[in-house]
C-alpha cells in the first residue's frame, strides 16, 4: 500500500481522496479506522485509504485521546506514508485542532524519520506558501492568511498570523525548519543537497514552500525519498497527495492518462448548510436568484435539542414538488445568528468549538428525515466543522468518488449501514470549495 491519510474534517478529506483518484490510484474514503483483518480480506489490492476525522474541532486532550490510537492503528497496515491531512488553511490554535499537538504525538509514533515534512500549500486549490507565510485565493485575488476575509474572522480558529512557522510555535516546542522557493528552484543533486543541508540543522519540522506545480513535483520526489528510509509521517493538506502523485507519475508508476469519470443530472438537490464562509453565502444567493428555494433554519432551535418544524416541512413540501432546497444556518461571516450562536453556546457552558458537533449532529438529522421522506438521491453538506457530525446521522461508513466537479468538491458514493441511504449522492463542501454557480454544478453532475 503506498499511502493512508487521516483528515482532521470530514470536506479536507474527500479533496485528499479526489487528489489520488484523479492521479489513478484506487483508494476509498472510511469514517473510521477498518479493521485490519477486513482490510486485508476485501481491499488489500488497493492502493491506499483515507480515514474522515474530526479532529480539528477537537481539544489536545481529546485529540490525545482519539487521534493517538487512531494513527497508531494506521501505522499497522504498513503504508510507506501515513499523512495527518490537515486544511489547506491551515486554520488551527492551541485549544482547538492544534496541528501542533498532531505533530508531537506524530513524532513520537514515528522515531524513525529524520523530520515531519510539513506542507500547506495546494496551486488546484489557490493555497500557496511563499518564504514560510502562507496565501489564500480569495475570489478574483489572492491574499495573505491573515488577510483572508473568512479565515482571519473565523468563528472558532480565526488564523491572525501568516507565517506558519510563528503560528505553529504557539502549539508544540519542535523546532522548524524550512525549504523555501528558492531552494525548490534548484534541480537533481543540487536540490538533494539543499535538502539534506536544510535536514543537516535536524529540525523536528520541516515546512516546504509551494508556488507552483513543479515544486509540487519535485516536493513528492523527496517525500517519496524519504518515505524509502523509514515509514514516513507527514502533515499537510491535500498538496501532499498532489505532490506524490505527480512524482508517481513522472516516475512511471501510474498510468500517464488519469481515468475519465461522469456523473448523470439529479432531478432534485438537497443542499444542507451550516458554513458561515463568505463563499457559501455567494453560492446560497446565486442559487436562489436561479431557481433554488432558500431556507433559514434556525441554530436555536437546533441548539436547544429540537428541529425547527416550520423550515423542514416546507422543505419537504418544495422537495415533494420538484423543486431544489437549500437549508441554511447561517449567511456568510456577518449573519447574527453566529452571535447568537456563541453566546447560546457560554451560556450553557460549551466551548465555541462545540457548535460544530451541536449544529451538524441536527442538521444531519434534518437531511436523513427530509432524504428518507423525498426519495432524493445528491445532497451536498457544506461546512468544514458541521459536515462530519452531520455525515454520521447517515449512518456513512465509507466514501467512494463518483466524479470530480470542482479541486475539493467532488461527487462521492455513500455506503451506509441503512440500506434506504447506501448509494446516496453526496458531496461534502469546505466554505472555500467552489464557485458562485458550484450547486447547479453538483445537480448538473457537470465539472
Amino acid at each position: 500500500m503506498q499511502i493512508c491519510y487521516y483528515g482532521d474534517d470530514f470536506t479536507g478529506s474527500t479533496d485528499a481522496l479526489e487528489a489520488l483518484l484523479n492521479g489513478g490510484l484506487r483508494v476509498i474514503l472510511f469514517m473510521d479506522v477498518p479493521d485490519l483483518a477486513l482490510w486485508n480480506e476485501k481491499f488489500r489490492e488497493y492502493d491506499g485509504f483515507g480515514v474522515a476525522g474530526v479532529s480539528r474541532t477537537m481539544s489536545p486532550r481529546e485529540m490525545e485521546r482519539t487521534l493517538k490510537p487512531a494513527l497508531a492503528a494506521l501505522r499497522k497496515f504498513g503504508s510507506r506514508i501515513v499523512h495527518y491531512k490537515i486544511c489547506s488553511t491551515f486554520d488551527s490554535s492551541p485549544e482547538t485542532g492544534s496541528i501542533g499537538k498532531a505533530i508531537d504525538i506524530g513524532r513520537e509514533l514515528f522515531p524513525e524519520q529524520r523530520y515531519i515534512p510539513l506542507l500547506a500549500g495546494a496551486p488546484a486549490l489557490k493555497r500557496y506558501t511563499v518564504f514560510g507565510n502562507h496565501f489564500c485565493g480569495a475570489g478574483e485575488h489572492t491574499v495573505r492568511l491573515d488577510r483572508h476575509p473568512n479565515m482571519s474572522r473565523h468563528p472558532v480558529t480565526p488564523m491572525n498570523e501568516a507565517d506558519l512557522r510563528l503560528h505553529l510555535t504557539k502549539q508544540t516546542a519542535k523546532s522548524i525548519g524550512l525549504m523555501d522557493i528558492l531552494d525548490l528552484e534548484l534541480d537533481g543533486p543540487m536540490l538533494e543537497q539543499r535538502h539534506n543541508q536544510r535536514c543537516g540543522s535536524r529540525p523536528d519540522i520541516l515546512l516546504f514552500d509551494v508556488l507552483t506545480d513543479e515544486h509540487l513535483l519535485k516536493i513528492g520526489g523527496l517525500l517519496s525519498r524519504e518515505s524509502e528510509r523509514a515509514p514516513l509521517f507527514a502533515v499537510g493538506s491535500s498538496g501532499i497527495e498532489y505532490a506524490l502523485v505527480k512524482h508517481w507519475r513522472r516516475s512511471g508508476k501510474l498510468p500517464p492518462v488519469p481515468p475519465a469519470f461522469q456523473a448523470e443530472p439529479a432531478d432534485r438537490l438537497l443542499v444542507i448548510s451550516g458554513s458561515c464562509s463568505p463563499v457559501t453565502q455567494d453560492q446560497i444567493e446565486w442559487a436562489q436568484n436561479h431557481g433554488f428555494a432558500g431556507i433559514r433554519i434556525h441554530a436555536d432551535s437546533m441548539l436547544e435539542g429540537g428541529a425547527d418544524t416550520d423550515a423542514l416541512e416546507q422543505a419537504e413540501r418544495l422537495l415533494r414538488d420538484g423543486r431544489n432546497v437549500i437549508l441554511y444556518t447561517a449567511l456568510g461571516p456577518e449573519d447574527v445568528s453566529i452571535v447568537q450562536t456563541q453566546e447560546w453556546l457560554q451560556a450553557h457552558g460549551f466551548g465555541t468549538a462545540e457548535s460544530g458537533k451541536l449544529i451538524g449532529s441536527r442538521l444531519g438529522e434534518a437531511a436523513k428525515k427530509l432524504l428518507l421522506s423525498s426519495g432524493l438521491k445528491r445532497v451536498v453538506i457544506a461546512g468544514g466543522d458541521t459536515s462530519g457530525f452531520a455525515v454520521k446521522q447517515l449512518g456513512v461508513y465509507a466514501l467512494e468518488m463518483i466524479a470530480p466537479l470542482v479541486p475539493g468538491g467532488p461527487l462521492c458514493r455513500a455506503y451506509s449501514g441503512d440500506d434506504r441511504l447506501d448509494g446516496l449522492e453526496i458531496v461534502l463542501k469546505g466554505g472555500q470549495v467552489g464557485q458562485e454557480t458550484f450547486f447547479e454544478q453538483v445537480r448538473m453532475g457537470k465539472a
